[in-house]
Order: C-alpha cells, then structure tokens, then sequence
C-alpha cells in the first residue's frame, strides 16, 4: 500500500524558512516525477513546484521562484522542498505528490497519482 508522509510544516515569522519533506512508501518511486502543491482557505490548489523523475526538470510557480527550492533522493523515495523568504501569503496547506504518467514532471494537479496528507504552513507577518 503506498503512503506519503509529510512533515517539517509549522509556524513562522515573515522572512523565515521552512523545510518540508515527503517520504514515500509501498512501491518504488524512482521512476515518478514529484510535486507540491498548496491550498489557501477560500482558494483552489495551486502548483507550487515539481522535479523529474533524473532531477534534470524543474519547475515553479513565479510566486516561488528564487525563493523555494525542490530536491529529491530517489534512494529514499523522498522529495523536499525548502522554502527561504517565506511571505505571509504563502500560508496554506502544502500537499506532496507522485506522478506516473507525467514523469518528466508536471504543473497540473490532476496528472498526479499520489497524494500526502498535507501540512500545514504559516507565515505571519
């Protein structure tokens, strides 16, 4: 049965950082793209960054870019996402996935398989 765990959300000043990971479970996910994601209250989800299944495609959303950063350790079957400058608006609950079929990576939730529970992040001014 696979299983992402997310951790590393919490509470934290404007300007602060934040590391989050997801580790997978069940399968070998070497070969899957991973995302994340994140949800604020009253909004739709929203694509936050992705890597390919080498690591060789990386994509961001322009809110985030030059100040997170998506990695993975395909030994461990977990992705991280390190998030630096942090602003009050990037409160939310930030969600890891998996993609089979999108394996070079994708920007679009509905072409992810796999889901984390979510964590929950914020930032406060």
């Amino acid at each position: 049965q696979v299983q992402l765990v997310e951790s590393g959300g919490g509470l934290v000043q404007a300007g602060g950082s934040l590391r989050l990971s997801c580790a997978a479970s069940g399968r070998s996910f070497t070969s899957y793209a991973m995302g994340w994601f994140r949800q604020a209250p009253g909004k739709e989800r929203e694509f936050v960054a992705a890597i390919g299944w080498s690591g060789g495609n990386i994509y961001y959303a322009d809110s985030v870019k030059g100040r997170f950063t998506i990695s993975r350790d395909n030994a461990k079957n977990t992705q991280y996402l390190q998030m630096n400058s942090l602003r009050p608006e990037d409160t939310a609950v930030y969600y890891c996935a998996y993609s089979r079929m999108f394996p070079e990576g994708s920007t679009r939730w509905y072409d992810y398989n796999y889901w984390g529970q979510g964590t929950q992040v914020t930032v406060s001014s």
